[in-house]
């Protein structure tokens, strides 16, 4: 408001400004985080002088004149404000692109994981199954099942196993240095790999899983 009015005044009639200043004044009365009574009906006022003041744009030619000079939905759903904020409460800055937004996430990004043959069907599955796996997900963190990795959960319960079933009955402070630093020698994780130093060409292999065998044959022999 207090850099668009000021860039327009004096290079348009009054009455734009007027409108543009109504318009403006429904706008932060809407995105209010709380509305009452009072700002309620200084919303209606707004909206009011807007209808009032916009007939300018049709006077000077740059909409049609009668109804369809404004049917435009987002000046439209305006009228609506009122009765939707007294029922739902506070908008508190939504905005009504919201719907692109959901349009590219239930629309667009479906498509083009479909084949783009009756994609339809496809589209709708996909929508589905991310709903299904946000909701898991949802339920997963209320059981607390998402803290921590695979590998901090493994250890955990290899700790909780170890602690049952210590058989030795002696007593921790009893162990000397030398077998903590026996025991802190090695990987910390249940399995490591070793890379070698330096990269080296080794002989091409072929490696076929057969259930739970690996058989490699060597690249020489025929096929």
């Amino acid at each position: 408001m207090k850099v668009c009015l000021p860039a327009i005044e004096g290079h348009v009639p009054s009455e734009m400004v007027r409108t543009l200043s109504a318009f403006l004044d429904f706008c932060y009365h809407a995105r209010r985080n709380s509305l009452n009574e009072s700002v309620l009906g200084s919303l209606e006022h707004a909206l009011e002088c807007f209808h009032h003041h916009r007939c300018i744009f049709q006077e000077t030619g740059i909409r049609e004149h009668g109804s369809k000079g404004f049917s435009l939905p987002r000046q439209h759903s305006m009228m609506h404000y009122r009765h939707l904020i007294q029922e739902f409460g506070a908008p508190n800055g939504l905005c009504s692109s919201i719907t692109e937004s959901k349009h590219i996430k239930a629309v667009k990004k479906p498509w083009r994981r479909s084949n783009r043959f009756e994609a339809l069907g496809q589209m709708l599955v996909t929508n589905q199954r991310l709903d299904k796996l946000a909701a898991a997900r949802v339920d997963f963190q209320s059981r607390r099942m998402l803290d921590g990795s695979v590998l901090s959960a493994a250890m955990r319960d290899v700790e909780l196993w170890y602690g049952e079933h210590d058989d030795t009955g002696e007593d921790s402070d009893n162990i000397d240095d030398d077998e903590i630093q026996a025991a802190d020698d090695g990987p910390r994780v249940l399995n490591h790999v070793r890379l070698a130093k330096m990269p080296g060409i080794l002989q091409p292999t072929i490696c076929l899983i057969l259930s739970s065998h690996c058989v490699f044959y060597s690249a020489k022999h025929s096929y």
